[in-house]
């Protein structure tokens, strides 16, 4: 079997390639990293270590790369006989990539019969189908239709801590132990794809929104919060008393959403945020604040980790969640030079005030009781 995987990244590396290879796929890494894609070139392996409470090593073989500037007509032949296409380059890059994949489907057209899966596993909802977006827009109407039997892209959620490293040896990548990556089953072609350690689902949508509500809020507070009190990691952060019960409470609120919405058990989801806040603490897995916390406008988006929880919450119980209210608020005061989202948010603060900017980037009105708990509790931090 074979899998194209763009993105040789840590989370290429350590999570969607180390899945595949030990599935049985031949792995070819399509990335611009000129020393990553020799170094695969050359060994044709590298090594994953898994940091929890005991450190384990694992050899991922059977890998190979190519480099998606200077060997295109290589990757478009490979993703023509491919079993598998996958990404993890970040919601942003899929535009980028999109023609090429696009070529090499127009290929198979012509020389295999043989269905192909693709599957964006990036931290975004639907990142698949956008991805189908981009790759039909290089695509006749007839292509279109000859590939309609033939590809399809299935929707995913990935999650693994992987932050980041750096090594002597470029392929070397630490990640913790506790993954999952739940595919939907909706537009399989034939046989599910053959990959060990993922979990298979008809209904992506729970799946998807316990890990937004969960792991991706509460990362972002710990992150904006820690910066708020000058800590430079997530560890360092999660070791402050009240950053932590911040956290958890936050947790709580969207749990209680999520266990409304789903008839989930409450006890059972209440062990699952207390499994996701171990994971915040493994000094294993410290990642930087300000890497953590990048891209303020995107994670205040209306349908993102923060506003998203927040809003439902206040719709299902008419209260105001002063926890994740606690986190945007921290979120607004989010003012790291090095981060172009920040910048600009804090100039649309300048200008237009909070009420401005929770209006343009949250769609969130400046009457809402949300907006008006937002701005008290600014005026705490």
């Amino acid at each position: 079997m074979l899998a194209v995987h763009f993105g040789a990244g840590n989370i290429g590396r350590g999570f969607i390639g180390s899945l595949l290879s030990q599935s049985g796929y031949d792995v070819v890494f399509v990335d611009v990293n000129d020393k990553v894609v020799q170094a695969l070139q050359q060994r044709g392996q590298y090594e994953v270590i898994i940091a929890g409470e005991t450190t384990e090593t694992q050899v991922v073989r059977h890998v190979s790369a190519l480099h998606s500037q200077h060997q295109r007509n290589e990757i478009i032949d490979q993703i023509a006989r491919a079993d598998l296409v996958t990404t993890a380059v970040g919601p942003n890059v899929l535009p980028f990539i999109s023609q090429t994949i696009a070529e090499g489907l127009q290929k198979r057209i012509t020389v295999c019969s043989q269905p192909v899966h693709v599957i964006a596993c990036e931290n975004m909802i639907g990142g698949s189908e956008h991805l189908k977006k981009y790759v039909w827009e290089h695509l006749s109407e007839q292509e279109q239709t000859s590939l309609k039997d033939k590809c399809a892209f299935l929707n995913c959620a990935v999650d693994r801590i992987v932050p980041n490293q750096s090594h002597d040896d470029p392929l070397t990548v630490v990640v913790e132990p506790f993954f999952e990556w739940v595919i939907e089953t909706k537009e399989v072609i034939g046989d599910i794809p053959h990959i060990i350690g993922a979990h298979f689902v008809d209904d992506l949508q729970p799946y998807i929104e316990r890990k937004l509500f969960t792991v991706n809020t509460g990362h972002a507070i710990v992150a904006y919060l820690g910066y708020r009190k000058k800590y430079e990691t997530i560890h360092q952060a999660m070791a402050d008393g009240d950053i932590l019960s911040d956290v958890t409470n936050a947790l709580r609120e969207s749990g209680r959403v999520l266990v409304h919405q789903y008839g989930w058990n409450e006890a059972e989801h209440q062990a699952y945020i207390e499994k996701i806040v171990q994971r915040f603490v493994n000094p294993s897995m410290t990642d930087e604040v300000t890497r953590v916390a990048r891209s303020p406008i995107r994670k205040l988006g209306p349908n993102d980790r923060l506003i998203r929880p927040a809003m439902k919450y206040y719709e299902c119980f008419g209260e105001v969640p002063t926890s994740l209210a606690k986190g945007i608020a921290a979120l607004l005061l989010f003012d790291y030079e090095g981060d172009a989202e920040a910048v600009q948010l804090q100039q649309t603060i300048k200008e237009s005030g909070v009420e401005g900017a929770l209006e343009t980037y949250a769609k969130l009105p400046s009457d809402h009781p949300l907006a008006v708990e937002i701005k008290k509790q600014m005026l705490y931090m």
